[in-house]
């Protein structure tokens, strides 16, 4: 029995070798080949195709619809699985290759129509714009075809990729207004609840158009809003129930965002202007971005570098040899609520020209191994209708620039040839995108910064909350590049942005009222430009890697304030929180105890005062109601706990210093509640440790992990140059002169290719986490491949 029991495990064991071995040798045989020669339709004439030791590819051709092509053919060979993904999830399709477990994701996609919207806008593209969609769609193809086996990502869910079409690679944009803008105006509904709940006066205070963090390049930072006194708002006379739960988990959580600077030539060596970037998004495995030189010899020759979006044809932020340019998130608003009126008959609602039906569309979502689900979408005249919202008492329709055909272009591709700051910025004011503060320097040493995206132009109110559009529309086009604002040479000879204020004063409704970012990351941005008079590109990185805690310094001493003598003697835990609290480094490093626990001392008291303040909000609209909570909410949050006054604080606190200790000892009971072992170890790195991903690694049982990144302690947090979560951040840092990109830099997370076996997996990611600035340019070719024109 037991030379039986043996033989059976050495067979089992056997056939697992074998069946490794074939799955490994199938899963070789889907990398791309990149050297030596493969005839290819579709091209006019041959394309060369080299790759540096990162496997950064150069491209070079003899014409822009070849080059489209060829980039195209990479995208193709080493991120299609990215791209499917990319264009499944804008257009509400991920379903079909995952199962019921993205139907969520798909229902919230599907409601803006998106591969619909697509198709039009496909049809209104200039010729040329076709033309070069149509050629990167037959490239990407062609590289799918080029492997020798399809990609493991396809075996494991059991389905066959789906070749490339034009109009994907619209939804490649779209998947970008999905991750930067605000589809369903949940911010609009839940500033009206908030609106609808509190006092006028409470509502300005904690609702605050900025702060004093702002830092614009024009225009006077605002005012603190008045405090509402005892008789406008008070809650001492209550207490709070089990409601206050909803303020939990309250953060600066991370949101897309960026920074982007530019300086002069005045203040650099070589008298050309040098563009920075770091645009923070969610970082995945592979990566958002990837990195190509791509090239036109000849009469019309072009020399793009720097980052492209796999699944577009363009060159998102980088530089042409004559200009650079960079992106950050501009945070205005892109999207509105509109309250919809019921019409006298049902199914229809009132606008101004009359009353509407209701369109009733049926969308159909194919869902792997399961019959197919009908999703009826109800859309007006503005957008769709949404199912639910934070406010039930009425129905909004959501009107967002994404939806309009105006919405998306690929006027990128007009920057190609651009060679200084007045043209790009002309050119910035007409691209459909997510709208971006574009910043941009040239060789001659000029800088700028303006808006790229459509705004539209609205009419007078406050579009920040729920607005009735049946008298009179809200938006009567958008508003033409001549109105855009746009600063050029700012005598400072500096330039900087990051999701915060950019300018103030008497400028475009939809500019100046924006959901802005707290601008403690920009004037800590600006602060650092400030304190030096000359600049080379290297200087750019160590403000981008600038993890100072000057954000938090106010919080560390009113802290420390806290834990005075009375009540740290004879209390050896609040005696060691402040020992540790007292020798921190100022700064969000990865083994900092210090910096957690300032960090952790905020966030608890903001939960605590969110709870109170917000306590109408609650009690009118329910205990399950998700507070909207004010971007710059610190500007409040910072008098109440500075000011103390006892209208604010409710009968759960004997004084506001019993809320501040109650705090801290809060978070000492869920350190000790939650770890073994001592305070010590409990450093920033631990909870800010890299969670950077493939998006199937979870569904591999014991070997998902190898397709991660390490995860690795990192530096860095919300308020300040280096935004960093586990797995949020820098997608990408550059600083670059146009003309001189070979003193410029470039790093990005994770590597080129998306296949787990290629030797560019990780290349790269190392320079990424430790800050070491990769070279601009691509370097020695490593590999080279020919794509041959079949005549």
């Amino acid at each position: 029995m037991k030379k039986i029991l043996v033989r059976s495990f050495l067979a089992i064991l056997a056939l697992s070798l074998l069946l490794s071995m074939v799955g490994y040798a199938v899963f070789r045989n889907s990398l791309p080949q990149l050297d030596g020669e493969i005839a290819v339709n579709g091209l006019r004439a041959d394309v060369s195709i080299s790759r540096d030791s990162n496997g950064v590819p150069t491209i070079v051709a003899g014409n822009r619809a070849d080059l489209a092509y060829a980039t195209g053919f990479v995208h193709g060979q080493d991120r299609f699985f990215q791209m499917d993904l990319t264009r499944r999830k804008a257009a509400g399709e991920l379903s079909e290759i995952v199962g019921a477990a993205t139907l969520d994701i798909d229902r919230r996609s599907r409601l803006h129509r998106f591969r619909y919207r697509a198709d039009r806008v496909l049809e209104q593209l200039p010729d040329h714009d076709k033309a070069i969609l149509s050629a990167y769609a037959i490239g990407v193809n062609a590289g799918l075809a080029s492997l020798d086996a399809k990609l493991f990502e396809y075996y494991l869910l059991g389905v066959e990729p789906r070749p490339w079409e034009m109009s994907d690679s619209l939804l490649a944009v779209y998947s970008m207004f999905f991750e930067l803008n605000d589809e369903t105006a949940y911010r609009d509904i839940g500033r009206g609840v908030a609106r609808g709940a509190l006092p006028a006066a409470a509502f300005s205070w904690l609702f605050p158009r900025g702060t004093q963090w702002d830092a614009p390049l024009t225009g006077e930072v605002d005012q603190p809003q008045r405090m509402p006194g005892p008789r406008e708002y008070s809650l001492d006379s209550q207490s709070m129930p089990a409601v206050a739960s909803a303020a939990q988990r309250w953060r600066d959580l991370p949101a897309p965002g960026s920074n982007n600077w530019a300086v002069a030539g005045s203040l650099t060596a070589n008298g050309r202007a040098i563009v920075a970037n770091d645009m923070h998004l969610g970082i995945t495995v592979p990566n958002v971005f990837y990195r190509a030189r791509m090239r036109v010899s000849g009469a019309s020759e072009i020399d793009l570098i720097g980052l492209t979006l796999p699944g577009a044809p363009i060159l998102v932020a980088g530089s042409n040899g004559h200009i650079a340019w960079a992106n950050t998130n501009s945070n205005g608003d892109w999207s509105d609520a509109v309250i919809v009126v019921d019409g006298d008959r049902p199914g229809t609602y009132v606008t101004p020209a009359g009353q509407k039906s209701i369109a009733k569309i049926s969308e159909t979502i194919l869902i792997k191994d399961q019959q197919p689900e009908t999703l009826e979408i109800s859309e007006t005249v503005w957008g769709p209708i949404l199912e639910s919202s934070d406010d039930p008492t009425r129905r909004f329709a959501v009107s967002w620039i994404a939806h309009h055909v105006e919405g998306v272009s690929l006027d990128h591709l007009r920057l190609e040839a651009v060679t200084n700051v007045a043209q790009a910025l002309a050119v910035a004011n007409t691209i459909g995108m997510p709208p971006q503060n574009f910043v941009v320097g040239d060789a001659e040493g000029n800088i700028g910064w303006t808006i790229a995206g459509r705004i539209p132009a609205r009419r007078a109110g406050d579009s920040q909350i729920p607005i009735d559009w049946s008298i009179a529309e809200g938006w009567s086009g958008w508003l033409p590049p001549n109105q855009y604002p746009r600063i050029i040479n700012p005598d400072s000879g500096r330039i900087w942005t990051a999701n915060s204020r950019v300018v103030n004063g008497e400028l475009p409704h939809s500019i100046t009222n924006g959901d802005y970012a707290l601008g403690a990351r920009g004037q800590q941005i600006r602060d650092a430009l400030f304190a030096l008079d000359r600049f080379t590109p290297e200087d750019m990185l160590s403000v981008q890697l600038d993890d100072r805690a000057i954000f938090l310094t106010r919080w560390r001493e009113l802290l420390l304030q806290t834990l005075n003598t009375d009540v740290v003697d004879g209390n050896s835990e609040r005696a060691r929180v402040r020992q540790f609290v007292e020798r921190w480094d100022a700064r969000a490093s990865q083994g900092s105890v210090g910096y957690r626990l300032v960090d952790a001392f905020r966030t608890e008291v903001g939960e605590r005062v969110i709870s109170m303040v917000m306590l109408p909000v609650l009690e009118k609209n329910g205990a399950d109601t998700e507070l909207l909570i004010s971007k710059h909410f610190e500007q409040p949050l910072w008098t109440l706990v500075s000011v103390k006054p006892a209208h604010l604080l409710t009968s759960d606190y004997s004084s506001w210093n019993d809320l501040l200790l109650r705090s801290i000892d809060a978070q000492i009971e869920y350190l000790t509640r939650n770890y073994t072992d001592g305070l010590e170890n409990r450093t920033w790195g631990e909870i800010n440790t890299a969670a950077i991903r493939h998006p199937l690694s979870p569904s591999v049982p014991l070997l998902g992990h190898l397709l991660d990144m390490p995860a690795v302690p990192l530096a860095g947090d919300t308020n300040m140059p280096r935004v960093q979560s586990p797995g949020f951040g820098a997608s990408e840092r550059f600083a670059v002169s146009p003309g001189d990109e070979k003193s410029g830099f470039l790093h990005m997370p994770s590597g080129q290719s998306g296949h787990p076996l290629s030797g560019f997996y990780s290349a790269g990611h190392d320079d990424w986490v430790a800050g070491r600035p990769s070279q601009f340019l691509p370097g020695e070719a490593a590999h080279l491949l020919t794509l041959k024109a079949v005549p």
